[in-house]
């Protein structure tokens, strides 16, 4: 039942890395129109993916921890 529960857990790095891939593409779209920007959308860009990136280490932690600590 343990390793349903990791299985599940592990779900969660779906949504981030959903979520980078459609962030990557507005920042794109953001420099292209308006490239004199480039360098505050640039830093709200990786703010955001850090962010994103967190929840996805964390889900896989908390995966890892739980078939460890079965």
């Amino acid at each position: 039942m343990e390793l349903i529960g990791a299985g599940l857990a592990a779900f969660g790095i779906i949504g981030p890395g959903i979520g980078i891939g459609i962030l990557t593409g507005l920042t794109t779209t953001a420099i292209g129109r308006n490239p004199d920007a480039a360098n505050v959308i640039r830093q709200n860009f990786i703010l955001g993916a850090v962010f994103a990136e967190g929840l996805g280490i964390f889900a896989f932690v908390l995966g890892v921890l739980i078939i460890l600590l079965k």
